[in-house]
């Protein structure tokens, strides 16, 4: 085992971080620029050093030994502490200069963005920032985005993915309605009541369904396929419609349905490029986007 009064071998955990991400020695040594036996005494060296398997051969591939997953993600910490590190030392942020182009849907690209932009404006005032409204996942893999904020982990092998918060949503109407209406006390109540769709209601409804709600596709009299529309609708009085609880909170003339309703709980991942490790810029709008959305 190391020596816990030592130090590592930046060279020998390199070269087992990007075996793990490329998925073989050749890959991982091209990209390196180092030879394939010289990266494989490295991996082999780090192995000897802690005492454990860190890889198996299956066919021509490698693959993570349980051991060595458990390494992976505290040496991805070790990189993401130094890129930072190396972002301060090399010019201060207000230097960092360019275009970064961040993808979010379009209620968050109204309701979360502004503030955290207005943070990054202060830090970095040569910052470009671009905000693409939309929820398409291929947005990053076109290019048409450096970052993106998604309810979905994507699975392409070529981005880089971090869950920064599991949020909260609950069902919101506007006090308009519910004084007409009559605010719900129990789930059961929730048949009588029109509700906004935003996307794809069918498949609100199935997630609904196991959770005990009598709603059908009958209650949702108004929709439309931007959230921000039917947050809109929802706020003028349209029906119930489901919202995270940060935009709620921050929305006039809203009040939260069933207030005991255990809350819909989804997650929030930041993705991007690899590019994450090389570029002075998408280092620093992501880190402040992790960390306002994970203050949030």
């Amino acid at each position: 085992m190391i020596d816990p009064n030592g130090t590592f071998d930046w060279n020998h955990i390199r070269a087992f971080l990007t075996t793990a991400e490329e998925g073989s020695l050749s890959a991982a040594a091209r990209k390196l620029n180092l030879t394939q036996p010289t990266l494989g005494r490295q991996v082999a060296a780090l192995e000897e050093d802690l005492g454990i398997m860190l890889f198996e051969r299956v066919g021509r591939s490698l693959e993570l030994t349980v051991a060595g997953g458990e390494l992976l993600e505290h040496v991805r910490a070790m990189r993401e502490a130094a890129d930072r590190v190396a972002l301060v030392a090399s010019g201060q942020n207000q230097d960092v200069e360019g275009r970064v182009a961040i993808t979010a849907s379009d209620v968050y690209s109204v309701h979360l963005l502004p503030p955290i932009l207005k943070d990054l404006r202060a830090k970095a005032p040569k910052l470009v920032i671009d905000v693409v409204a939309s929820d398409d996942v291929q947005d990053l893999m076109r290019r048409e985005a450096d970052i993106a904020i998604r309810h979905v982990r994507p699975e392409q092998p070529d981005l880089i993915a971090r869950l920064v918060r599991e949020a909260k949503g609950y069902f919101y109407a506007s006090k308009d309605y519910l004084d007409l209406r009559g605010r719900p006390q129990t789930v059961d109540d929730l048949a009588k009541h029109d509700f906004v769709g935003s996307g794809d209601v069918p498949r609100m409804l199935e997630y609904l369904k196991p959770m005990g709600f009598p709603i059908n596709i009958d209650n949702f009299r108004t929709g439309s396929d931007s959230g921000l529309v039917a947050w809109e609708l929802c706020r003028q009085g349209f029906g119930i419609a489901p919202m995270a609880d940060d935009v709620a909170e921050a929305t006039p003339g809203i009040e939260r349905v069933l207030p005991d309703l255990a809350p819909i709980v989804f997650p929030i991942w930041l993705t991007t490029h690899r590019e994450l490790h090389t570029s002075r810029r998408i280092r620093l709008v992501f880190d402040a986007l992790a960390e306002h959305l994970t203050e949030a």
